[in-house]
């Protein structure tokens, strides 16, 4: 069977997939509620947080327009070290907002030093960033990062994209004082594609109340409205939810912290083994992600023939995104992949490598 080291959407686990055939009951019923009610309790915990946590039929995007839609009237700071970052600031653009933007080279992080002088040169809404870059296996330091914010600017809102990150790192939501954390289904917590979550803090609600335009299909009052009712206004996403519940069960069983150790144990054993064959992860060592890893292509293999060679036994891995395509190429090591799924790639990889 063919196993993906894509970033997203990842291999779904079996009995995770066959909960999508349950039979459809009600969106409008007590049963449906009861159980809308346990998939968002259960999700509380991954978040860590106590607050709420949204549950939309759309796409990790969707939920970023989301966040700029109700959490800023005008201006927004977008941290941007990589086509994730740089699309936060599109969508900010793309509604009208006033954006600027930190920029960092792709494969570098954030600083908080750099975040530092730009929240005092300007007074900013929410600042935008994307924790966990998918483009080039960068992971920026968001506890470090959101301390510098509520420090110089503490009415600044903080929105982190947690697509790739969320179920496979520990983030503190409500320890570190985030007040807009969003994710999507297919990447960590090993769902099909479909769905996007996001932990929202009681002053990000207070705020989004005050902000004009935000539309009907993201309105967070309106998401709120239904929430305290353990339902959502637009017809739920109802296959996927009970795919949900028994991933965030299987989830929770493993442990949150067993299974932040074992995606970072499966990171360094990535990385370990591209620094040992002459290939080095794009990012630094203090930043280097977790759940996706960048690799730089320095022994200029041809990535349709190793492709190729991998497809041939039932695996895959994803060239480099945008302008890292061919100069790169990157392994998620995310979801349910286990520690021998990562060497049974690995050996493969060297078996091509060693016809080179």
């Amino acid at each position: 069977m063919k196993h993906m080291f894509i970033p997203g959407p990842v291999d779904v686990d079996p009995d995770v997939l066959q909960a999508q055939t349950n039979p459809m009951i009600p969106h409008r019923s007590a049963e449906f509620d009861a159980f809308f009610q346990g998939t968002e309790a259960k999700l509380k915990q991954v978040f860590m947080t106590e607050t709420r946590v949204f549950q939309l039929p759309c796409s990790g995007s969707g939920m970023q327009e989301a966040g700029i839609r109700n959490l800023a009237h005008k201006d927004v700071l977008s941290c941007v070290n990589g086509a994730f970052g740089h699309r936060w600031y599109q969508v900010a653009v793309s509604n009208g907002k006033q954006a600027d933007r930190l920029d960092a080279a792709w494969g570098e992080a954030i600083t908080p030093e750099r975040l530092a002088g730009a929240l005092s040169a300007k007074p900013y809404e929410v600042v935008t960033i994307v924790h966990n870059e998918t483009s080039t296996g960068v992971e920026n330091p968001i506890k470090d990062l959101a301390e510098v914010v509520r420090e110089i600017s503490p009415e600044t809102l903080i929105l982190i994209d947690a697509v790739s990150s969320l179920g496979g790192v520990k983030i503190e939501t409500d320890v570190w004082g985030l007040d807009f954390v969003l994710t999507s289904s297919q990447k960590c917590l090993a769902l099909p594609p479909g769905m996007a979550f996001a932990a929202v803090s009681e002053r990000a609600l207070e705020k989004a109340k005050s902000v004009e335009n935000r539309g009907w299909y993201f309105d967070m009052t309106l998401m709120e409205k239904h929430r305290i009712k353990n339902s959502t206004a637009m017809t739920p996403s109802m296959s996927l939810i009970w795919a949900l519940d028994v991933q965030l069960d299987k989830i929770l069983a493993e442990g949150l912290e067993n299974r932040f150790a074992r995606h970072q144990a499966m990171a360094e054993r990535v990385q370990s083994w591209a620094l040992a064959n002459g290939m080095d992860p794009l990012a630094k060592e203090d930043h280097r992600s977790p759940t996706v890893s960048t690799i730089q292509n320095l022994r200029k293999v041809d990535f349709s023939e190793l492709s190729s060679h991998l497809l041939a036994r039932g695996m895959c891995i994803s060239n480099g995104y945008g302008e890292l395509k061919n100069k790169t190429f990157r392994i998620a090591h995310m979801g349910e992949t286990q520690m021998y799924h990562i060497d049974t790639l690995l050996e493969a990889f060297e078996a091509f490598l060693a016809k080179m």
